[in-house]
């Protein structure tokens, strides 16, 4: 048998032993047992553009200034970045928005920002993991011990279910993009403060523009909240398209509650089949 059929019938073995694993987590109600052929986007990818997004609390986190990369010798003569102009809408003025940093640039500032409590008590920052070339960016909201021993997002038993969820999305772990709202792990993995998601929105913000998703799924209300898709006292927020500076996003449970309370499991799973319809994706 040729070599690359053979590759191929592992990677189909290794889905369809995913989303086994998976269905047994269910209970085997009523969950797909047959790994869905990948469906090739027919129109490239749209140009990256700056995203610039009003934070949860109606002002434009700024908490963070981030530098646009230039070339060394125009650095001193260039005027100073600023934040992009929203629309009444809430959406980005690209025209005139400036280009965000690279993630390596991004990653190296949130490694040594100062920009609020955490860092006092940090080992390492946690800034993401996965494919920065994504149709797909999952955002949960921080790191908690074994993340931030290992340095990336969702790798403890949170994370274990996480890539369950993305095996019977059809993708490979590292096929999306994965980031959190703060990039620092709070206290005793206590929810982060308003304060803290503020001073981390740069990063976040800047992660987003970069990697230009089609698609964003909130994993839990923290995350929801930092992208402004959820209005105070609002009861219903998960399973309800909200967006982004344009970008539809899902929220949805965040696996740690899933560990907790594994029967809102069918709900996550029903949340994440609007995600791949969205991306045109079979179910």
């Amino acid at each position: 048998m040729p070599e690359e059929i053979k590759r191929e019938l592992l990677a189909i073995a290794d889905a369809l032993d995913g989303l086994l694993r998976w269905e047994t987590e269910l209970s085997g109600d009523g969950f797909p047992s047959m790994k869905a052929a990948q469906v090739l986007r027919a129109e490239a990818r749209p140009a990256q553009t700056a995203v610039a997004h009003m934070g949860a609390h109606g002002t434009l986190a700024a908490a963070v200034p981030l530098a646009t990369e230039q070339p060394a010798a125009a650095a001193s003569t260039s005027a100073p970045a600023v934040s992009a102009p929203m629309a009444a809408s809430g959406a980005p003025l690209t025209r005139s928005a400036p280009k965000p940093p690279s993630l390596p640039v991004l990653e190296a500032q949130a490694a040594s920002c100062t920009a609020c409590g955490l860092h006092a008590g940090r080992t390492k920052s946690v800034f993401a993991r996965g494919n920065p070339t994504s149709a797909i960016v999952f955002v949960g909201e921080g790191p908690g011990y074994h993340e931030e021993q290992a340095g990336e997002p969702f790798v403890g038993q949170a994370g274990q279910l996480l890539d369950k969820m993305i095996v019977a999305m059809g993708y490979g772990r590292d096929d999306v993009y994965i980031c959190n709202v703060v990039k620092c792990r709070p206290p005793d993995n206590r929810t982060p403060l308003a304060e803290e998601s503020a001073a981390c929105e740069p990063f976040l913000r800047g992660q987003l523009a970069n990697v230009n998703p089609e698609v964003i799924v909130a994993l839990g209300k923290c995350a929801t909240e930092a992208l402004g898709c959820m209005t105070d006292g609002e009861k219903r927020w998960r399973g309800v398209w909200a967006e982004y500076a344009g970008i539809p996003v899902m929220p949805t449970y965040h696996p740690a509650f899933l560990l907790r309370s594994p029967q809102f499991k069918r709900d996550v799973w029903d949340d994440l089949q609007l995600v791949m319809g969205k991306l045109g994706r079979p179910r």
